[in-house]
């Protein structure tokens, strides 16, 4: 923000020195907007699809409007440390707004400090800070999805297929669906609330649930691959696997193609391509869909809106500070 005012000023300056004689010679052109975007983990799946719809809007906005626009992407690797060092190099690049997908939400009030000192506006992604760090500045907002939502769509999911047929959930016959969770990081807001509210939302539906072991795959494919091997081989009634993400969804599927079992009991939440293809295929029983798309260009424009002082609520439905993205269930039947 500091850089563009300077910019003005110093053109304004030059045209009250040039007078009429400048006539003809050529237009200022304005700098390039600048937004640095830091993300927790750039192999992550849906983050690495979310940042690539972020591109992909800035590079047709750039071409339908003329403006020149940079998107600069870091990579945490799952450091907060390593996050707010190159969350200070932006700001001492004089990048006009950032879009933060924070390591460690509860770091969100050390960012806003960092960035509110040097006036430029914050994009959260996510990744939801809490409330109150929110309210502490008006140029802070937050883009995602309702957590409690994704989970009860992924719980629909299953009560839909048990309303149509049973049977092809209660693999045993016992009239109680064994299942196991596959959680995402430990301490994290959207895999406590997903995994909480998916099994209450099952619970609430009327289907008799047993839980026969779970565990914490981190988000990863490869982890989640490992821990569903482990429990076939100790629970041979498993009968559905719910997963926090696609990934780990992804992930049991390809235990389950490893083991050469005929199981297709899982159920994701993200939808991404990869998600998407695996339920067309009948690998997963089903998916949420998050819209990593409308993430991407929805952060991208409300970033561009703080950045020019534009009105935000122009660029994005908000309220509290938050714009909260549709979400619908894929199913594979």
């Amino acid at each position: 923000m500091k850089r563009r005012a300077a910019s003005a000023l110093v053109l304004g300056a030059l045209l009250l020195l040039a007078g009429s004689g400048c006539r003809g010679q050529g237009k200022h052109e304005e700098p390039p907007l600048r937004i640095g975007v830091a993300v927790y983990k750039g192999d992550d799946t849906y983050i690495s699809n979310m940042t690539a719809a972020m591109q992909e809007s800035v590079e047709a906005w750039s071409k339908e409007n003329g403006e020149r626009v940079y998107l600069t992407i870091s990579d945490a690797g799952e450091s907060q440390t390593t996050q707010n060092e190159q969350i200070d190099r932006f700001l001492s690049l004089d990048y006009d707004v950032l879009c933060v997908n924070l390591v460690d939400r509860t770091d969100a009030a050390h960012v806003i400090d960092k960035a509110r000192s040097a006036d430029v506006p914050v994009v959260f992604f996510n990744r939801e800070p809490v409330q109150e760090d929110l309210q502490t500045w008006d140029r802070v907002y937050y883009v995602g999805s309702d957590a409690r939502q994704s989970a009860q769509l992924q719980a629909q999911i299953v009560l839909d297929k048990w309303e149509e047929d049973p049977a092809s959930l209660d693999l045993n016959g016992d009239g109680v669906l064994q299942y196991v969770m596959l959680e995402g990081e430990s301490r994290h807001q959207d895999a406590m609330i997903r995994t909480e509210v998916s099994v209450q939302a099952l619970k609430d539906g009327g289907i008799p649930l047993e839980r026969v072991d779970g565990g914490i795959a981190n988000w990863d494919r490869n982890q989640a691959a490992a821990l569903t091997e482990g429990y076939f081989e100790r629970y041979p009634d498993l009968e559905l696997i719910l997963c926090n993400n696609d990934d780990m969804a992804l992930g049991a599927a390809d235990a389950v193609e490893r083991l050469s079992m005929d199981f297709h009991n899982i159920v994701g939440i993200d939808g991404t391509p990869q998600g998407l293809e695996a339920v067309r295929e009948e690998r997963l029983l089903g998916t949420v869909v998050m819209d990593y798309a409308a993430h991407g260009e929805t952060i991208f424009r409300l970033a561009r809106a703080l950045a020019l002082n534009e009105t935000p609520e122009e660029a994005a439905e908000i309220k509290d500070q938050t714009v909260l993205i549709p979400m619908h269930m894929q199913k594979s039947w």
